[in-house]
């Protein structure tokens, strides 16, 4: 088991979002921009890496009947943290995102990941495990992000690229478009994944 492999297994071969479908809620509900994608997807890496480092530091110390409590206190202290950061530093994001912070303790990739990753491994593998899930998270909820941004709004961070191309497609920033641009991007990596397989 390398580093590599380790780190490089959740940005494509089991991204969360894209291949394991795993936390779907964000990509669903907090990716009307592409800068709200990218912030709530730093925020759930930051809690991802820290938490799998943690778990893994006490594996032997926490008992097996209370490791899932455990894990959720783990977790829900570095979210916390993101919450009070944003809060008094990104105040425009911590708004935007507003109850989705919190919820980053349910996100099932993080505790998915303490359970089947660092629970079982050492911390420098655990935060390798945690960082690439995080990056392949955020990957994808950027995807997201940036087609309902671009078509629904018709514009990237906030600056305008289609204005004298095509009206913005309302659908988009709404629920639908969120299922519909999910849907598309998973099918696309399928596809590529089967090219790639047969090539």
């Amino acid at each position: 088991m390398s580093a590599w492999s380790e780190f490089s297994k959740g940005i494509w071969t089991q991204n969360p979002v894209l291949r394991l479908l795993l936390g779907l809620c964000p990509p669903l509900a907090v990716t009307t921009s592409a800068k709200d994608a990218v912030g709530m997807g730093l925020s759930a890496a930051f809690v991802l890496v820290m938490s799998n480092l943690v778990v893994s530091l006490l594996r032997r110390t926490i008992p097996d009947r209370v490791r899932l409590p455990a894990y959720i206190v783990i977790i829900a202290c570095f979210v916390t943290i993101v919450d009070m950061v944003l809060k008094a530093y990104v105040t425009d994001l911590h708004k935007s995102l507003g109850l989705f912070i919190p919820l980053i303790v349910v996100n099932c990739i993080i505790l998915g990941r303490a359970e089947a990753f660092a629970s079982k491994n050492p911390p420098v593998l655990s935060m390798l495990d945690g960082l690439g899930m995080g990056l392949g998270n955020t990957l994808a909820l950027l995807a997201v992000g940036t087609v309902r941004e671009i078509l629904g709004n018709g514009t990237f961070f906030g600056l305008p690229v289609l204005s004298s191309v095509m009206e913005p497609v309302l659908l988009f920033v709404l629920p639908p478009g969120a299922f519909l641009t999910l849907g598309f991007l998973i099918a696309g990596m399928n596809r590529l994944e089967r090219r790639h397989a047969h090539g």
